[in-house]
C-alpha cells in the first residue's frame, strides 16, 4: 500500500502552509509540489473540483480542502493539535474558522482598489484581531506550551504582516501586546519558518506590486526581482 503524502501546492498560499505546518508539527514526511494556479495543469483540476490549493495525494487519493486535510491528518497522526475535550475542542475549531475569514479580508485588504474599501477591510481585520486579544490568555501557543491548530492557522495569517509592516503603518495589529507576543513566537516556530522559501517576502511583495491595487500604490519602486507565478495567495 503506497503511503506517501504530496502537497499540491501554491508557493504563496496561507492554506497551503496551513497544511504543511500541521504536517511537520506531526513529524510526517511529505513531497510538496508548486503549481501555476494562472495555468492549472488538467491533473490538478481532475484532483481538485474546486481548482484551488492545497490538495494532499494520500498515495493514490486525493483530498482536497485545507479544513479537511487537517481533519484528516488529526485523525490519522499523532501528536494532537486539538484538546480531546469535545467542548474545547469545538471553541478551536470555530476559532480556526475565524483565521480563514481573516485570511478572506487580508485578501479583500490587498485586492481594494481604493482607499475606502482599503480602510473598510482594515477596520474590519482590526475588530478580528481585537477578538483574539481578547481571547488570548496562555503563552507561549494558544493552548500553553503545546502547540496547537488554532497557532497553524494564524500563523499564515500574521506571516502576511510581515511584508505589510515594510510597506506602511496600517493600524491593525498595534495596541495588541498579547497578539505581537503570540506573533513572535510563532514567527520563531519550526514548522512555521519551513513552510515558506527563503524568499517567500519577496515573493509576497512581487505579486502585491503587480495588482491594480490602493496597497500596490503606496509599495515604493523597486527591482521586482525574480517574479513569482500568478494567482492569488489566498
Amino acid at each position: 500500500m503506497d503511503n506517501s503524502l504530496t502537497l499540491v501546492s501554491h508557493e504563496l498560499c496561507p492554506y497551503v502552509q496551513r497544511a504543511a505546518i500541521t504536517m511537520m508539527e506531526k513529524g510526517l514526511p511529505f513531497e510538496r509540489l508548486d503549481i501555476d494556479l494562472a495555468h492549472k495543469p488538467d491533473w490538478f483540476l481532475r484532483l481538485a473540483p474546486l481548482a484551488k490549493t492545497p490538495v494532499l495525494l494520500a498515495g493514490d487519493r486525493a483530498i482536497f480542502e485545507s479544513a479537511v486535510i487537517c481533519e484528516y491528518l488529526e485523525d490519522t497522526a499523532g501528536p494532537p493539535l486539538y484538546p480531546t475535550d469535545p467542548l474545547e475542542r469545538a471553541q478551536q475549531r470555530s476559532l480556526v474558522e475565524l483565521a480563514s475569514a481573516i485570511l478572506a479580508n487580508i485578501a479583500g485588504l490587498y485586492s481594494a482598489t481604493n482607499g475606502e474599501l482599503f480602510t473598510e477591510k482594515a477596520t474590519a481585520l482590526r475588530s478580528q484581531f481585537e477578538t483574539m486579544e481578547s481571547t488570548l490568555e496562555a503563552q507561549p501557543y494558544f493552548n500553553g506550551e503545546a502547540f496547537g491548530m488554532v497557532d497553524a492557522a494564524f500563523a499564515t495569517a500574521f506571516r502576511y504582516f510581515d511584508v505589510f509592516d515594510t510597506i506602511g503603518e496600517f493600524g491593525i495589529l498595534q495596541q495588541l501586546p498579547k497578539l505581537q507576543r503570540w506573533r513572535a513566537w510563532l514567527a520563531a516556530r519550526d514548522s512555521v519558518a519551513r513552510a515558506v522559501t527563503a524568499d517567500y517576502p519577496a515573493l509576497l511583495l512581487d505579486f502585491l506590486r503587480r495588482r491594480d491595487s490602493h496597497l500596490a500604490g503606496l509599495i515604493p519602486y523597486q527591482s521586482a526581482g525574480t517574479p513569482s507565478k500568478d494567482g492569488a495567495p489566498a
